[in-house]
């Protein structure tokens, strides 16, 4: 008997996701691939871990109290409206395990994060795509995503603001759908760990509005904004009853008592960190798209963010190509060819401060010379 045939069929042929942020790897080479705070943690976190190492010599608390009780009061809500992950990774996980069944049929918009199909596929339901438009600039259209919703349909995700495209949507926009789906009996999974990153995401997170929908998880995730994707922490909020259910399946003292301890600080201390970040990235947001119209890269307009999802058609190349001419002169790319066709032609880069961007637009000047531009 093969081991292959005491594999859950569903799971035989089922390849693992492909991520960016691997630039660390190759040496000195300047990460554009990624969309962390490109200003790093906030310099007291040694200090902050330090204080909580003295604690792990217990088990840590499986209920992340403290945590729960730091998080509510920055949205705004109560602790049972929480629940923490090891990273929002986990929430992604856990979410299909108890809202879809086998057969089921999740909708997700393509392209964007790669975890959501594959965490509903390990899970045994099935994915229906929603392919985004170069024509509507890669928004999502209401109207279609609506009525693609069919009686098997329990969940829809969305990213917010899109990974890889950067699009960001209204909340307005975005409750809207929640609405329509309720009426529908489709739970909705709204991603918002990118979103602190965005000048004015206060006006546009949904975060707080999530308990009093009975059909949306909203995740996040101290990852990007504090820049700390080697300490894992994320968390989930909805009403009381989604998140008691989604506790059913967490594991059991997920998150390490450092983790915890450093979360707490930061959320409750380091705020004005994000804030501060989020915005410089606007102006260099607007000031990357400048200088990258003057080289005539392709690219029509500035990003809702502060990373940029762009065509390589008109200059003859793909993300692979292009990734690797960059690499050359020291800079990391996101190929976008694993968001699958027709994405190929695609890269994804953010944006930094100026001394590192300038240093960026130079190189892709030099890659758009090298392509006989």
């Amino acid at each position: 008997m093969r081991v292959r045939d005491l594999v859950r069929e569903h799971l035989r042929n089922l390849s693992r996701t492909t991520h960016g942020g691997t630039a660390w790897k190759l040496g000195a080479i300047e990460d554009y691939s990624h969309n962390l705070n490109p200003f790093g943690p906030p310099p007291c976190l040694p200090d902050i871990i330090e204080e909580a190492v003295k604690d792990i010599g217990h088990y840590p608390d499986d209920s992340c109290a403290a945590l729960k009780e730091t998080i509510a009061e920055h949205h705004g809500l109560e602790s049972n409206e929480v629940i923490i992950g090891t990273g929002s990774s986990e929430i992604i996980r856990n979410f299909p395990h108890v809202f879809l069944s086998p057969g089921d049929r999740a909708l997700i918009p393509r392209p964007t994060f790669a975890e959501y199909a594959q965490q509903c596929n390990v899970a045994g339901a099935r994915v229906m795509d929603l392919l985004l438009l170069d024509t509507e600039d890669f928004r999502i259209d209401t109207e279609r995503l609506l009525h693609r919703i069919t009686p098997t349909t329990k969940a829809v995700y969305i990213c917010n603001p899109n990974n890889p495209t950067g699009r960001v949507e209204p909340r307005k926009k975005i409750l809207e759908i929640v609405e329509e789906c309720r009426r529908k009996d489709v739970m909705v999974f709204l991603d918002e760990t990118l979103l602190g990153l965005v000048a004015g995401h206060e006006e546009i997170s949904c975060a707080s509005f999530a308990p009093s929908y009975d059909n949306l998880l909203v995740a996040e995730s101290l990852t990007k904004t504090f820049a700390i994707p080697g300490i894992r922490i994320g968390y989930g909020i909805s009403n009381s009853e989604v998140i008691s259910h989604m506790d059913k399946v967490r594991m059991t003292w997920n998150v390490g008592v450092i983790e915890q301890d450093v979360a707490a600080s930061l959320i409750r201390e380091h705020q004005d960190h994000v804030i501060k970040a989020s915005r410089i990235l606007a102006e260099e947001s607007r000031w990357v798209f400048e200088r990258l119209k003057e080289i005539g890269f392709p690219i029509e307009q500035p990003s809702d963010s502060y990373f940029y999802f762009a065509s390589l058609q008109t200059l003859r190349s793909n993300g692979a190509d292009f990734q690797s001419r960059m690499e050359s002169k020291g800079f990391m790319v996101r190929d976008c060819s694993s968001f699958g066709r027709p994405f190929e032609k695609y890269i994804r880069f953010c944006v930094k401060d100026r001394e590192r961007d300038e240093a960026f637009v130079k190189a892709m000047s030099e890659v758009i010379e090298s392509l006989g531009w």
